[in-house]
């Protein structure tokens, strides 16, 4: 299977679904993780997966795999910022008089990314 130039960027691209579609109580499986990869013109193999989940690991994310039934659930445990954390610092941007509108709706865009899709929902 001859080399595309995505390859070489399927690790950042797994950090980043990991990142923004797993939490706590969300988890991704093996084939909707190579599905993700494909969004981004990536094709991987499940061994070659695991293998950069280790590498993540390695680099300090926090991904825990866990067996339920037949099929193996994988999520990113502890954040950088907690999901109260990231709801004070948008509490804070909101109530900043000293920040335009835009201004702040910029921040709290940036804090969003800061979470993964169901915790922003929640900010």
């Amino acid at each position: 299977m001859a080399k595309k130039n995505n390859q070489k960027l399927k690790i950042m691209y797994l950090r980043e679904i990991l990142l923004e579609r797993t939490d706590k109580t969300h988890s991704i499986t093996m084939p909707e993780i190579i599905s993700a990869l494909k969004e981004y013109g990536v094709s991987a193999e499940r061994k070659s997966i695991y293998n950069d989940i280790e590498n993540l690991r390695t680099l300090g994310m926090d991904i825990i795999g866990e067996q339920r039934d037949r099929t193996y659930y994988y999520h990113v445990e502890n954040r950088q910022f907690e999901l109260a954390e990231l709801k004070l610092l948008v509490d804070s941007v909101q109530c900043a008089k000293f920040l335009t509108k835009k201004k702040s709706n910029e921040l709290i865009k940036k804090i969003k990314g800061l979470a993964s899709k169901y915790e922003a929902s929640q900010l």
